[in-house]
């Protein structure tokens, strides 16, 4: 893909015909560049002063270009000369469509864009439509951008995204409010409770063998630790009667090089954590830092005869208390609304997702997926669908109930 940038006077605006009415009068004076990998380092420049969720940091776009290999798209709105808001694209084909995504598909949660403090102040719908204006013109074959999964506000400040027409995502995502350190938030929550079944795990530990709770520090330990996840969660995975998102090589690779390269920072931006009981890995999750929110981006147990103690829940116990101790104010369970995360959370954040067709191919298909987000929405949101749903997928697949504990 060519590099491309487009300055938005009356002259070079987009045709009406390839865009939305709401997308087709930009206002004068702002400049959209949009490339493709080779504008990595511009763009990683500017997420190093700018505020963004991990899976549109300069890290997590770096290594998902070099490990996926997508058609990328770095897309940069500058104001006065200077960059304002950026977004990380990936272009992918459905049937007789190209659709644009937030870069890392599925994988990436909780998102908002790299976007400028100071601006994102006053940002509204006219300084969004640029932006979208520019990627129609760079890339005529583009039908369709789709934004899933997209945060409300970050850090105090609102999602830009959030300007376009939106709707909510299907899925919930749960947190916990950790302002007032841990004696404070088990207060709030079974805290009595909580610490007693915190002794019984320990004991029902120690009589298989010793245990630890560990944290990967060095690119060996991530390695042997995201190994033994990948291999929790294929069985998971298998159980639900589900595809496993796991089991592609270059998504695994793209999470290797994500925890390895993240060791290099004196503050790493994604972290491995583990118990360890008799030598064996019992559980793990894996973490991602956005400015004072700690993010379980993903989790699993193994399936073997200490499941019934419950290791996914207490790891959470010693990454929730830890998370207290380092100053995060908010434990993010990430999306999926599960029992097991019900236990811990006291908040709900509900994610919206964004469809802006580019031309007549995408305003056919936007319909379409609105309604399955809807579709989804509904079965997920009503427990007695939703656990129907759960058993015949697991009964099509020829498994038993499996555990959900501990398990993103």
């Amino acid at each position: 893909m060519v590099d491309a940038t487009v300055s938005f006077d009356r002259k070079d605006m987009a045709s009406p015909d390839t865009l939305q009415p709401s997308f087709a009068q930009p206002p004068a004076g702002r400049t959209v560049s949009v490339g493709n990998a080779g504008a990595l380092a511009a763009y990683a420049d500017f997420c190093g002063i700018a505020l963004s969720a991990p899976a549109q940091g300069a890290h997590w776009v770096r290594h998902w270009i070099a490990e996926a290999r997508p058609d990328a798209i770095l897309a940069t709105m500058s104001l006065g000369g200077m960059p304002v808001l950026a977004l990380a694209l990936e272009v992918v084909r459905s049937g007789p469509f190209r659709i644009a995504r937030l870069m890392g598909g599925r994988h990436a949660n909780g998102n908002f864009p790299a976007a400028d403090r100071i601006w994102l102040r006053s940002a509204g719908i006219e300084d969004i439509q640029p932006l979208i204006a520019g990627i129609a013109a760079a890339r005529p074959d583009i039908d369709l951008i789709t934004l899933e999964r997209l945060l409300p506000e970050l850090d105090g400040l609102p999602n830009p995204l959030a300007c376009l027409p939106s709707f909510p995502s299907p899925n919930l995502s749960l947190a916990a409010d950790l302002r007032g350190g841990f004696d404070n938030f088990l207060g709030r929550a079974s805290g009595k409770r909580k610490r007693k079944k915190h002794r019984s795990q320990i004991r029902k530990f120690e009589a298989v063998g010793p245990y630890r709770r560990v944290e990967a520090r060095t690119p060996q330990e991530a390695h042997a630790m995201l190994e033994a996840f990948f291999a929790m969660k294929a069985v998971r995975f298998g159980r639900m009667g589900i595809a496993d998102v796991f089991g592609d090589p270059a998504v695994r690779a793209f999470f290797h090089a994500l925890f390895s390269g993240a060791l290099k920072d004196e503050t790493p931006l994604f972290v491995l954590h583990g118990l360890e009981v008799a030598g064996k890995l019992r559980a793990v999750t894996g973490s991602s830092v956005s400015a004072k929110r700690l993010i379980c981006e993903f989790g699993a147990i193994a399936d073997d005869g200490l499941s019934h103690a419950s290791p996914g829940d207490f790891l959470f116990f010693e990454n929730i208390q830890e998370a207290c101790d380092r100053g995060f104010e908010v434990y993010d369970f990430s999306v999926g609304d599960e029992p097991y995360k019900r236990l811990w959370c006291d908040a709900e954040v509900r994610h919206f997702d964004v469809l802006a067709p580019l031309n007549p191919k995408g305003r056919i298909l936007a319909p379409g997926l609105r309604q399955t987000a809807r579709l989804k929405a509904f079965v997920k949101n009503s427990p007695s669908v939703w656990r129907l749903a759960k058993l015949l997928r697991r009964k099509a697949a020829g498994q038993a109930a499996a555990p959900t504990e501990g398990d993103n």
